[in-house]
Formats: structure tokens, C-alpha cells, sequence
């Protein structure tokens, strides 16, 4: 394993750990439970397609979480992914505000919570785009494969 030249190079290693990761448990808890419910959420916000959406969303966050996560194809399958946030973002999140945490009230066992705002949108998003201008960074498969076929071409 090379040294590490620049703390540059763990930048694009963060992001996509955490983005991945974000992804996978979201795409996950879909699935798991069924995406019957997801579609009733995108029919009720006036997604198109929302039978269609919610049999590929569900699949394209955990799959393509996968690959981010990994570093695979990353600059290729952040451009589907910001477009599930901006989608989400427009068609539910932006109704609740900005915050991510809307307390509701206070009752005896802790906070309530509402539906969250469209904070973490962003924050997903400013990642992919990092993503889509910087690719998967130095330790990503992305990396390997490219320079497995340089070394082929020597």
C-alpha cells in the first residue's frame, strides 16, 4: 500500500463511506419491509411512475451505496443517486423545512419528532457532486482498476 501523500486523498475515502453507508441502510429498510409502502408515499406526493420508482429506488440506493461505498463506477452512479435526493428533496422534504430535526414536543419519555426537513438532501447532494468532480479518490476500486490497466499497457 502506497503512503499517504496528501490528507487530499482520504477526502473522496469519507465521503464515500459515509454517503454509502447512508444509501445501503436506506435502501435496505425499504426492501425489508416491503416496498408497498414506499409506493403509497410516492403516489400520495405525485411522483410519476410511482409503482415503476419504487421497485427500482429501493435497489438503485442499496446496489449503488454498495459501489459508492467500494469506490466502483463512482462518478458514473452518483449522477442516479443525487437525482433520488433531488427528487425526494422537491417532493417531501421541502415541505417540513430546512432542519433534519423538528421537534414536535417534549413528553415524559423524550422528544417527538416530525418528518425531517431538507437538510441532509443538501448534505447528500454536496457529497455526490464532490463525488462526480473528484471520482472515488486514491483508495477506491475505481483506483485499482485504473491502474491495473496501466500497468497493462506498459
Amino acid at each position: 500500500m502506497k503512503k499517504i501523500k496528501s490528507y487530499y486523498e482520504l477526502a473522496p475515502l469519507f465521503l464515500r463511506v459515509a454517503i454509502g453507508i447512508g444509501f445501503i441502510v436506506h435502501g435496505w429498510a425499504k426492501i425489508s419491509r416491503g416496498t408497498d409502502g414506499f409506493e403509497k408515499l410516492l403516489t400520495l406526493v405525485g411522483v410519476p411512475f410511482a409503482h415503476l420508482n419504487a421497485q427500482f429506488v429501493p435497489y438503485l440506493e442499496l446496489l449503488g451505496g454498495i459501489a459508492v461505498l467500494i469506490g466502483l463506477c463512482t462518478r458514473f452512479i452518483s449522477i442516479p443517486l443525487l437525482i433520488t435526493m433531488l427528487v425526494a428533496m422537491f417532493t417531501i422534504h421541502i415541505n417540513y423545512g430546512f432542519s433534519s430535526v423538528n421537534t414536535i414536543w417534549l413528553t415524559e419519555m423524550g422528544p417527538k419528532f416530525g418528518p425531517p426537513g431538507y437538510e441532509i438532501n443538501i448534505l447528500y447532494i454536496a457529497g455526490l457532486v464532490s463525488l462526480i468532480l473528484t471520482g472515488g479518490g486514491q483508495y477506491s476500486v475505481d483506483n485499482i482498476i485504473s491502474n491495473s490497466k496501466k500497468k497493462l499497457s506498459n
